[in-house]
């Protein structure tokens, strides 16, 4: 079984770096990631170590630097109304880190031309929840729900002028859209009022990059499955935090899409060699029978023991 972890600000600790002092340097970005692809040989390197801020931050929001170890967030909203987003211009490539980002993936993309090099694309909800703040945006849900409809399909359209953008540079992106999972929305909010932007946005990227756009959704996705698998997706993630037996259940027939089944994070910071051995066998048998299946993480935390990646990467090579 192929084992992918996701590495972002893990990259960070390889360095002996915080994840505000990386997600801010150029320099500091190439040699993290550069030591995580080195040490793991994973696939894909996303570029980035605070991936949902990237866009919010370049429409204004402020990112703001955390206590010792922790990950840069936003906090505080860009905006006071749902439909404020409505007349957001439609990214350039030269707004906050998007330049400093496009530059390292384009320097991993050159010295390592058999990595498959990513950048972080986030879908509408998780851009809107940033911009307004997760609060905010579900009082407009409940509130004014056809305006946070016509200001997703505006990000949406916006997203994919964004990932033309890329796409000229000769790059590809990994899509993001956690911020939109129960229990932020509930399965019958995801249906009405997401899921046709997100449709909208991820057809849109598949005709710039003429393949299908992996749809990454972490979070209690199990009771939103047959939703996601509308977007034409080929490849789902089976998150931790959701019912992984009722997720697996609901996209077994449908072989055409690769699921990769996502260990515990919890296993992969403080578990020993049992404990990741464990977590291996449990997933193996959610995938017994079932073709096209992977292993994965959700974001590997910062202090993950790099031993307990390359642990996992080694064993799962053996079932």
């Amino acid at each position: 079984m192929d084992f992918y972890p996701s590495v972002y600000e893990h990259a960070a600790f390889l360095i002996g770096r915080t994840p505000w002092e990386v997600s801010r340097n150029s320099e500091l970005l190439y040699q993290a990631h550069r030591a995580a692809y080195l040490l793991y040989r994973h696939s894909p390197i996303v570029v980035g170590i605070d991936i949902y801020n990237l866009e919010a931050e370049a429409y204004g929001a402020r990112v703001q630097r955390p206590s010792g170890t922790g990950v840069p967030g936003i906090v505080e909203p860009a905006f006071e109304r749902v439909d404020q987003l409505q007349g957001l211009p439609f990214l350039r490539g030269t707004e906050g880190r998007i330049p400093m980002v496009l530059e390292v993936a384009q320097r991993l993309a050159a010295e390592f031309p058999e990595a498959d090099v990513r950048i972080p694309l986030s879908g509408p909800f998780s851009i809107a929840s940033n911009l307004l703040t997760v609060e905010r945006l579900l009082v407009e849900v409940a509130d004014r729900p056809t305006k946070v409809m016509e200001a997703l399909f505006h990000l949406a359209e916006a997203q994919a002028a964004f990932c033309r953008l890329i796409h000229e540079r000769g790059l590809d992106v990994a899509f993001f859209e956690s911020a939109a999972a129960p229990p932020l929305l509930s399965p019958k909010q995801f249906r009405d009022l997401e899921l046709p932007a997100l449709k909208a946005t991820m057809r849109a990227v598949e005709a710039i990059l003429q393949h299908p756009v992996p749809c990454i959704i972490g979070g209690n996705t199990a009771p939103i499955v047959e939703a996601l698998l509308e977007t034409g997706t080929q490849y789902l993630v089976c998150p931790i935090e959701t019912n992984q037996e009722a997720f697996m259940q609901k996209v077994w027939h449908r072989t055409d899409v690769r699921i990769r089944i996502n260990t515990s994070s919890e296993v992969m910071v403080r578990g020993d060699r049992q404990m990741l051995q464990q977590e291996a066998e449990r997933i193996a048998r959610l995938a017994a029978g079932r073709p096209n299946v992977c292993m994965g993480t959700g974001a590997l935390p910062y202090e993950t023991p790099p031993e307990n990646v390359l642990f996992l990467k080694s064993y799962c090579e053996k079932l």
